[in-house]
């Protein structure tokens, strides 16, 4: 029986990827650095040398000039050769000095001097199988009392380094070969962790990625650090929790929306088949009961209808210059009856005027769904009490009823759609729950803004904020 093949480690190809390009622009660097530092080298020695080299060879010129003014001739060297090297070390180093060892040594070796006399003739000369050598020499003249007695030749530095075998250089090329190595073993470390690093966090994100195009909203990221990586899984788990309160909402929204409307249906069923078996007659207040079913059915459609429109960005609003002073005290004094017969005493301190763009049905709707909200919800015998008032570029409209009030916990959920603080789904205590949604809608299409509050007098507190026209822009549109 075969045993079960184990499952391959996943490979991340971003960590690949990360890992070839971090070990490949190390090693070209390594080696860029490499030869740049050998040819430095290589060339700042032999310029080092070559300086070196001539200093001896002047010297030792000065020197053989001072010979040739106390002995008149060059024979002397010719029949001692062991006088040069005397010489050489004389000049060279004087005192007690020995010459030092390695290169500095080697650059004074009487064997790379070569002494010709005034006519040209060798005193001093190199061995006889040297002729390339000789070839290459440099040359400097001997003058004592104004007249050249005699040509100093020594070898130049490339002919030295070729006889050290570049001993020095040999040394310092291993070292720096050492060093490049070292830092070539660091970079593939660094490569390899950095890539299984990064490879790791990105292969869970691409995980968690998926899981969430498929539909599963409740997986997170670890947020681990202050980096970009980390700023990105935040970004990702408020993306996730955000899809998944929709989806959540959008769930709920469906619930409710099928027990808004199975409720009018089910009335409307019910009398009609009562009707259907002669229960009850078909007569004006049976048709006017079915009337009303139908028509809030028709109310409950036509704020779906608006709700989408707004979530679309196509709500119909057409914005001109108004006074919205005057549009909120010509509602209010329609309604004063309608409030009357609710037993809600209205209030209004109503300082205008208060130039806004604004639509005129639209914020008619506004005042009609404030005022149901406040009819269905307030206790009678009870209050309700409006101020605007224009100060700063804003035009300012607070609506203030009486108890009963909403628990603070309760007031950023008000305006959630279908939404009702006693939670249940009894329309005995409202409508359909829709219409303080609505209301924001609207005020959002004119620029405003509507926040809950709770209210001095016992109840609930509107503040809805509208953005004012300067009066040089109203005399632009009457223009």
């Amino acid at each position: 029986m075969r045993s079960p093949r184990l499952p391959r480690p996943a490979v991340s190809r971003l960590g690949v990827k990360l890992f070839a390009i971090i070990l490949v622009v190390n090693v070209a660097i390594s080696g860029l650095v490499f030869l740049a530092v050998s040819r430095s080298l290589d060339q700042g020695f032999i310029e080092y040398l070559d300086q070196t080299q001539t200093r001896r060879a002047e010297t030792l010129a000065e020197g053989l000039a001072e010979e040739w003014a106390g002995r008149g001739d060059w024979q002397w060297l010719r029949q001692s050769p062991g006088a040069w090297h005397r010489l050489v070390r004389r000049q060279l180093w004087p005192g007690d000095t020995p010459p030092p060892e390695g290169i500095e040594r080697r650059l004074g070796d009487p064997k790379d001097f070569v002494l010709h006399d005034a006519a040209g003739l060798p005193v001093i000369g190199l061995p006889p199988d040297s002729d390339q050598e000789a070839a290459e020499l440099r040359w400097l003249p001997i003058e004592s009392g104004g007249e050249r007695v005699g040509m100093l030749g020594y070898r130049p530095p490339q002919q030295l380094m070729a006889r050290m075998d570049r001993i020095f250089l040999s040394r310092q090329q291993r070292n720096l070969g050492i060093i490049v190595a070292a830092l070539g073993l660091a970079s593939l470390l660094l490569a390899g962790g950095l890539s299984w690093w990064l490879g790791r966090r990105t292969r869970g994100m691409a995980r968690a990625t998926r899981r969430l195009t498929e539909g599963d909203y409740s997986t997170r990221l670890a947020e681990r650090g202050r980096d970009e990586l980390s700023s990105l899984a935040h970004d990702f788990n408020v993306l996730a929790a955000t899809l998944e309160a929709s989806r959540e909402a959008r769930n709920r929204w469906v619930s409710d929306i099928a027990h808004e409307l199975r409720t009018p249906l089910a009335v409307l069923r019910g009398e009609i088949e009562a009707m259907q078996d002669g229960i009850r007659s078909l007569d004006q207040d049976n048709l006017h009961s079915l009337a009303q079913e139908v028509g809030q059915l028709e109310r409950l459609v036509a704020d779906l209808r608006l709700l989408s429109q707004s979530d679309a960005g196509a709500l119909e609003v057409q914005l001109a210059p108004l006074d919205l002073a005057e549009s909120l005290a010509s509602r209010l004094d329609e309604a004063g009856g309608w409030l009357g017969d609710s037993g809600i005493q209205l209030e209004h301190e109503i300082e205008g005027p208060g130039w806004i763009r604004g639509d005129t049905q639209r914020l008619r709707q506004l005042w009609n769904n404030l005022i149901d909200n406040t009819c269905a919800y307030t206790t009678a015998p009870g209050r309700l009490r409006v101020r605007l008032s224009a100060h700063q570029g804003q035009v300012r409209v607070t609506w203030e009823d009486s108890a009963p009030g909403v628990p603070e916990a309760e007031l950023p959920r008000l305006t959630e759609r279908l939404y009702r603080v006693e939670g249940s789904r009894s329309r005995a205590s409202g409508g359909s729950g829709l219409g303080l949604s609505i209301a924001t809608a609207l005020a959002r299409a004119h620029g405003a803004r509507m926040e809950a509050s709770p209210s001095p007098l016992g109840g609930l507190c509107w503040t809805l904020t509208f953005p004012a026209i300067e009066d040089h822009q109203l005399r632009e549109d009457a223009a």
